[in-house]
């Protein structure tokens, strides 16, 4: 595994905890929360993207 792998999971796992206590102060349904992750999952993936060139 690189380096840039890690810290992209990292940085996932430390999005879902802040992301979770956001959804628990503006009591997002799931819909919401669902839609956050898959704009996040997106922005990730091409993030990724660029930096494997």
């Amino acid at each position: 595994m690189d380096g840039g792998l890690i810290l992209l999971v990292f940085l996932a796992l430390l999005f879902a905890w802040g992301l979770n206590r956001v959804r628990r102060a503006l009591r997002l349904g799931p819909v919401g929360y669902l839609g956050i992750m898959l704009v996040f999952i997106l922005v990730m993936l091409l993030v990724w993207g660029q930096t494997m060139r």
